[in-house]
This record gives C-alpha cells, sequence and structure tokens, in this order.
C-alpha cells in the first residue's frame, strides 16, 4: 500500500483515471471513478455475507482532521491511505468502519458489484466539511455534520464507535 494516498476531489477523465487505478485491495473491492465532484464510489468485487469482515485496516497514519480522514478518538484522526477513501456515506449504510477494531464488515448480505457505502456519523463527531445528503434512504438525516448534530434516537439506528458512543453519553449527561 502507498505511504500517501491522493484522493482527487474533481475527476475530469475519468477513462484516463481508471486506466492507470490499481486497485489496494484487489478481488475485494475497487474504486469505480466517474467524472466531477465527489462522484466516484466504491464497490465489492466479490459477495459478502452480512458480518463478514470485508477486510482489515491497514496501512493507515495518524493526521490533522480533514475532509478524508477518519477520526479514531476524541482527539485523533488517521488516513485510510487506501481505496476505502472511497466509501461514502450512506444513512442506509452497506458496511461499518470499526475504528475500535480496524476492520470494515459488512451490515448486510452484499453481491458483487454493490456499493461500500458507511454512516459517516458512526465515527466523526464534528465533519470538517458538512454536507447535504444525497442518499436517498427513507431515514435520511438529511444533513451530514457529525453524531454531535444527531439524537442519541438516531445515532442508536447505526453501528458507532466507542468514542462515538462515549461522546454522545457525555452530551447527553451535560444537558440532563
Amino acid at each position: 500500500m502507498p505511504v500517501t494516498y491522493t484522493k482527487v476531489e474533481k475527476i475530469t477523465d475519468a477513462a484516463a483515471v481508471k486506466q492507470a487505478y490499481k486497485p489496494t485491495h484487489p478481488g475485494l473491492f475497487e474504486v469505480v471513478y466517474a467524472e466531477g465532484d465527489y462522484n466516484s464510489k466504491l464497490i465489492a468485487c466479490k459477495a459478502y455475507a452480512k458480518g463478514e469482515i470485508i477486510c482489515p485496516v491497514e496501512g493507515i497514519t495518524p493526521g490533522p482532521k480533514k475532509y478524508t480522514s477518519v477520526q479514531t478518538g476524541k482527539d485523533s484522526h488517521i488516513e485510510l491511505n487506501s481505496d476505502l477513501v472511497f466509501m461514502n456515506h450512506s444513512c442506509n449504510p452497506t458496511v461499518s468502519l470499526d475504528t475500535d477494531t480496524l476492520t470494515v464488515v459488512a451490515v448486510v448480505d452484499l453481491k458483487e458489484g454493490d456499493n461500500l457505502t458507511f454512516f459517516y456519523p458512526s465515527s466523526e463527531w464534528e465533519m470538517d466539511q458538512p454536507f447535504p445528503c444525497w442518499c436517498g434512504a427513507d431515514q435520511c438525516v438529511k444533513n451530514i455534520q457529525g453524531a454531535k448534530f444527531l439524537s442519541q434516537e438516531t445515532m442508536n439506528r447505526y453501528f458507532r464507535t466507542k468514542h462515538i458512543q462515549d461522546l454522545l453519553t457525555e452530551r447527553d449527561a451535560a444537558s440532563a
């Protein structure tokens, strides 16, 4: 795996990017590049059963909070340095990104070609770049800002990391 992995925000020639692409996890998942801003996605290269570990999260580096980082503790973030950085958000996620065990786990049965998505507030307390959600899920939270801005009831619908659950507990205890 590369030491650093750059996610291009805007792709203007998806065909050229795809031609040069070398998957970081061949046979497990791959990036589907699309032109425009934030239009690429990560898809499964094979079927996974609900609860199956898709891959360990390896080759990470500590880094500052930014739009490509993943929060791993109250004040810590990592860069994924792999194709995992292309996992998009969904309010109806297909995987969990478990920063406690450093694994990606299927939360539904997946077939080859399915999108690998996770619920960003499951690991993020306050997003570096909040954004409106376009996922279309029945229970879409509409504005992805981080777990800090969601009720415990909403968060209970999702897998969440220990640091997020701890922060939710602290927040709710302080306001009680």
